[in-house]
């Protein structure tokens, strides 16, 4: 009886420990796949391989190079005051500051040979962190008249001026056909687009109705151009904007998605929803745009990205986080997708960028 009874045991200890065996095996199975689509939100189906690149502070407005092999974007890491400008490869390793730390830099961007870098900075102003704008203005941005464009080494020496004015100038991007850049100034009064050659010269505006015209990026073939803008009605909300303009200030409330031939010519609206649509940037085939907007949110708090035709149908939501996620932008190849997200941060209100492999 005493042997049946310890026979009996040994095969129970046999069949908890098998179990336990092939539990762990399922748990480890489960753990590996949550770990793999830890990042990608539910919904997300366009996203493959989604990585963090960056942890910690605020990284913002992360733009590939021509080569696909680096990124460029703003950061305030290592308990800087403001952004200064930083470049790392595509796997997040090599971080290293192409800015001279003065002042603050804003819309950095690769120059067609790689070898070279372009971005804003107010550092002619002051080596200091220019002043955040009055916190009982709202939500705003600052449009500071220090901001001047710059071209440099991409390793951030031989810094030189590209374009300056009395007012502000920023938000420079480049044609993929290494001909043309847009930007963003007021040297006119008003927030208007302008072109300019990559040598500075040649400055030639492109927009002219009252309202913010901004965030320019052009299409892979370098014809077409599309950029977010604000058109406010008249009486009251025309009144506010002047006013904040007249301070060096823009309220984001309200702005639309506009496409136009590179020339200027042929203006057309892409969105119409009243909401802050921004960030757009072209798909690889020039036929969709990507942007982020705040469209799906009633109290206009959270930011997802989206997809739409260039004549305004066909849109489709492409994140479902709960925060912010901004600031897309392809490879230029179509292969690889980088955006920026509050997803998944450290500490609340960190933007960190991330990349993945995008799945059509």
């Amino acid at each position: 009886m005493k042997r049946h009874t310890k026979t009996i045991v040994f095969l129970l200890f046999i069949v908890l420990f098998s179990l336990s065996f092939i539990n762990a095996g399922k748990e480890h199975i489960s753990a590996v796949k949550t770990t793999a689509d830890t990042l990608v939100k539910p919904g997300e189906k366009h996203f493959k391989n989604l990585k963090m690149l960056t942890n910690g502070g605020e990284n913002a407005e992360a733009y590939f190079s021509y080569d696909g092999a680096k990124l460029i974007f703003q950061s305030t890491r290592n308990e800087l005051g403001c952004d200064q400008i930083f470049t790392m490869n595509i796997d997040g390793s090599d971080v290293k500051m192409v800015s001279n730390g003065k002042g603050r830099t804003t819309c950095s961007y690769f120059m067609p040979d790689d070898k070279h870098i372009m971005y804003a900075s107010t550092f002619k102003g002051g080596d200091n962190c220019p002043p955040k704008p009055d916190a009982s203005k709202g939500y705003v941005w600052a449009l500071y008249n220090d901001y001047d464009l710059y071209v440099a080494d991409a390793d951030g020496s031989n810094i030189n001026t590209l374009s300056a004015s009395s007012g502000y100038d920023a938000e420079a991007t480049v044609s993929p056909k290494g001909d043309k850049i847009i930007f963003t100034s007021t040297r006119d009064g008003d927030i208007e687009l302008y072109s300019m050659n990559l040598d500075g010269s040649n400055v030639t505006r492109l927009t002219h109705e009252t309202g913010y015209d901004g965030g320019a990026y052009f299409s892979y073939d370098g014809t077409m151009i599309v950029y977010r803008a604000s058109r406010p009605s008249e009486g009251e909300e025309l009144n506010n904007y002047t006013a904040l303009l007249n301070e060096g200030l823009i309220r984001p409330h309200s702005l639309e998605i506009f496409v136009m031939n590179a020339d200027g010519s042929n203006k057309r609206q892409v969105t119409n929803n009243g909401f802050a649509n921004f960030g757009p940037y072209f798909f690889p085939d020039g036929k969709k745009i990507i942007f982020c907007s705040n469209l799906g949110d009633p109290k206009r708090r959270e930011f997802d990205l989206y997809a739409i035709n260039i004549d305004g149908t066909g849109l489709e939501q492409i994140t479902f986080n709960d925060t912010f996620d901004g600031f897309p932008m392809f490879s230029m190849d179509g292969k690889k997708f980088v955006f920026c997200s509050n997803r998944f941060n450290a500490k609340q209100g960190e933007t960190n960028v991330f990349i993945c492999d995008w799945v059509e």
